[in-house]
């Protein structure tokens, strides 16, 4: 059995669904069935049960998972190891300005569990640069949020929030059960500097063109919703603070984590990373729930 079909097993085992583990592993799903199937083949057994329902892990299947993750992250440290000995024993990371996130510090502690000897460096960067300094060469992998240009890049989503309008407590709305982008047509929204991602500044101004302050950080979207009235953009399980308040947007996509790095890169402390952080947030997601 070759390591990249127990990755692709790993990944329709967890997602128990062939698509959603082919845009995972960023390949088309045709592929991804064939490869699982000679994978049964070669051990003359049937690893997942499909159905109209669905797809389930077969007993085989669930005893193979555990024996293949095993497997991967043996190979993880072995790649890993191997790198630090060659002096490459130094991951640099950007984050979007939210290390607070429940997914991130369960992701921190089990990095440094899996690699005790791996420096990681943090680069916090605001929300004029999604890809945390990707773009710019500064870092090595970022922790962030979509939609941004991906040119050049690798993405790979952690999770999806859904998101709210950030209102003042005593804004006639505030008392709305849930609002549409319609609803908020006429407001002043934040809006970010000149020269930002335009996906990502159209995505966080509800696809329109809008009038407002300019912010450059969290803390500025807020304070200028708490003074102005401005209308601004959160998630929707985010505590908003006093006196403000937030009324999930129905028709609005949700807010993506998301792992991105530079495609090609054979870093294999990257491609360690990528595969802790979404044990990590699957975990504190059912944690969560």
């Amino acid at each position: 059995m070759e390591l990249r079909t127990l990755r692709y097993f790993v990944a329709v085992a967890e997602e128990l669904h062939f698509g959603r583990a082919a845009t995972r592993l960023h390949m088309s799903q045709p592929p991804l069935s064939r490869a699982i199937k000679q994978l049964e083949t070669e051990v003359g057994l049937t690893l997942l049960d499909r159905s109209s329902a669905g797809v389930a892990l077969t007993p085989a299947g669930a005893v193979l998972l555990d024996e293949a993750r095993a497997l991967l992250d043996q190979a993880d440290r072995a790649r890993v190891r191997v790198a630090a000995a060659a002096g490459a024993a130094t991951l640099t990371v950007g984050f979007l300005g939210d290390t607070t996130d429940p997914g991130a510090t369960r992701l921190a502690r089990a990095y440094h569990h899996r690699h005790p000897h791996i420096e990681v460096r943090i680069r916090e960067t605001d929300l004029t640069d999604p890809t945390c300094g990707l773009h710019a060469g500064q870092v090595d992998i970022a922790l962030t949020r979509g939609p941004f240009d991906e040119t050049g890049l690798t993405v790979h989503e952690l999770r999806a929030d859904p998101v709210g309008a950030l209102l003042r407590a005593d804004d006639p709305l505030a008392r709305r059960d849930s609002l549409k982008l319609a609803d908020l047509a006429e407001r002043r929204w934040f809006r970010f500097p000149e020269g930002t991602d335009p996906l990502w500044q159209s995505y966080w101004n509800g696809g329109e063109p809008r009038e407002g302050p300019v912010v450059r950080a969290v803390q500025e979207c807020v304070q200028a919703v708490l003074w102005n009235g401005t209308v601004g953009m959160t998630l929707v399980g985010h505590a908003p603070g006093e006196g403000l308040t937030v009324v999930p947007l129905i028709d609005m996509p949700p807010s993506r984590v998301v792992a991105a790095w530079h495609e090609g890169d054979p870093n294999p402390l990257i491609h360690s990373f990528v595969r802790i952080a979404t044990a990590a947030y699957r975990a504190s997601d059912s944690h969560n729930r």
